[in-house]
């Protein structure tokens, strides 16, 4: 069945867009929504979606669409759609109702939905490494502590079970010590001599062992009749290693095949380097605070890491994230702002703009000035940074800055409002520093402006957008750097 002519125009948008008559079935689709449906146009128009795909006349979305078509309503949400192949893709989807039936415009939004899931993942993997940390902090017990290791283990990486196995260093038998998950006792039994079975080799080489298929493969477990009845199919062994020495062997046990990708495992190391830290502590607690400060390192390195990522989703000038960074820790410490509160400030600067993970790329990346409407969805950005950072105790006390950042010292900011010294310090040093790196860098909108021009601006604006003492800092910091 042709497609009418009078759509044509329609043809070579980016964003998918089709027409559903009244009897339901496709009057029009273009090249990108028949790709979004992973079918072809001839396949589609004048056929039925629910032939098509079935099940979809139970979904939200179908409703919607019903919705338009009997009563006439618009409507404007985003959708996860399943294919008959049981694979998902996210759609921003805006449906209007028009003489034919319906207009249907879809926009694919899958890579950002996999891009939040992705960082809620390494928020929960950042909140699990850090109950860890403070059960090795808060007690001596290593058995409790273990137990912390190994139900963060099974819950952060949604396997079946997981045992902690430490090291005899006389007889070099790998001994049970801890376990989560299991349906027997059995596995108390364990001992394991290092280079014996799987976990041995793990310990013996160092290295981590990966077992796809415990059934069918070639190498027989040592504990072969304990771990039969338990029905694992995927196994998984990291060697526990503090300062070169080895501390024992983390198993990870799942009743399915397991497809681990890079974040997985190395989030299972993560693990297994904080129980050898776990382990290690019990023996020789004196070490404890240089562990420590190697996993506050690799936090420091994780949050970088988002910032970079933001700035590339934002499509921020390269470098933004990093200069504001600096040059507010610069100012903080003209402030005479302590050194452990600076670790927040350079934190909240890092994440002061996570919050726009919630803000549609429709919106975020439009090359022309928003609506009202679209600027209302903008300015909830720093709600949406308090709502995402809030629930992670480590990055509360960064809070100021990615949630106060847009506020002004006559009020008129936002989102709360705030006025003057009711506004955080932080937010009030980093609010100018962010408007001066904005304005002296190129921008797809317009050209960066002259440097003289920058701090004129910010001049003028102390006392009303800006803090003036705040403004005092940082022409000072930018004459010393200047000199």
């Amino acid at each position: 069945m042709s497609q009418p002519a009078d759509f044509a125009i329609l043809d070579h948008l980016l964003e998918g867009c089709q027409i559903i008559g009244f009897d339901r079935r496709y009057l029009y689709v273009n090249e990108t929504a028949a790709r979004h449906g992973r079918r072809t146009i001839p396949e589609l128009v004048g056929r039925k979606m629910v032939d098509l795909y079935p099940g979809v006349e139970a979904t939200t979305m179908y409703a919607l669409l019903e919705r338009c078509l009997n009563e006439r309503t618009p409507a404007e949400f985003e959708n996860a759609f399943t294919y008959p192949n049981g694979t998902t893709a996210w759609f921003d989807v805006k449906m209007e109702p028009v003489p034919a039936g319906v207009f249907i415009l879809s926009i694919d939004i899958s890579a950002r939905k996999q891009a939040e899931t992705e960082l809620r993942d390494h928020l929960h993997r950042l909140e699990a490494l850090r109950m860890i940390d403070v059960a090795i902090i808060s007690t001596t017990d290593l058995a409790l502590t273990l137990r912390s290791v190994l139900d963060q283990t099974v819950a952060s990486l949604q396997v079946d079970a997981a045992a902690l196995l430490l090291l005899n260093p006389y007889s070099l038998i790998l001994e049970f010590s801890a376990g989560h998950g299991f349906n027997s006792r059995d596995i108390e039994k364990t001992q394991v001599r290092v280079g014996q079975g799987h976990a041995g080799r793990a310990a013996l080489e160092q290295k981590t062992v990966v077992v796809s298929d415990m059934l069918n493969n070639p190498e027989t477990f040592s504990r072969e009749n304990s771990l039969e009845a338990e029905g694992f199919v995927s196994y998984v062994a990291v060697p526990l290693l503090s300062r070169g020495s080895l501390m024992g062997v983390l198993e990870v046990f799942h009743r399915a095949p397991l497809l681990p990708d890079q974040g997985w495992m190395d989030f299972l190391q993560a693990l297994a380097t904080q129980a050898s830290i776990a382990i290690d502590n019990g023996r020789l607690y004196k070490d404890l605070q240089r562990s420590n400060f190697d996993l506050t390192l690799a936090y420091e390195r994780t949050i970088e890491g988002w910032s970079n990522a933001l700035d590339l989703r934002d499509r921020e000038t390269k470098g933004h994230t990093l200069r504001v960074t600096e040059m507010t820790v610069t100012l903080a410490r003209m402030a005479g702002i302590p050194e452990n509160e600076i670790a927040h400030i350079r934190r909240g600067a890092l994440l002061h703009d996570i919050g726009k993970m919630g803000v549609p790329d429709t919106i975020l990346h439009k090359p022309g000035p928003l609506s009202e409407d679209e600027w209302k969805i903008m300015r909830k950005h720093p709600a949406y940074a308090y709502d995402l950072l809030y629930p992670i105790e480590y990055l509360r006390p960064c809070l100021s800055i990615p949630y106060a950042h847009h506020e002004k010292w006559d009020g008129s900011g936002y989102p709360q409002c705030l006025r003057g010294d009711h506004i955080p310090l932080a937010a009030r040093l980093f609010a100018v520093v962010d408007v001066w790196d904005a304005l002296s860098s190129n921008r797809p909108y317009r050209a960066a402006w002259p440097q003289a021009e920058v701090l004129e601006h910010i001049r003028q604006q102390a006392g009303s957008h800006f803090d003036p003492q705040a403004v005092e800092l940082f022409l000072r910091a930018i004459r010393d750097r200047g000199s």
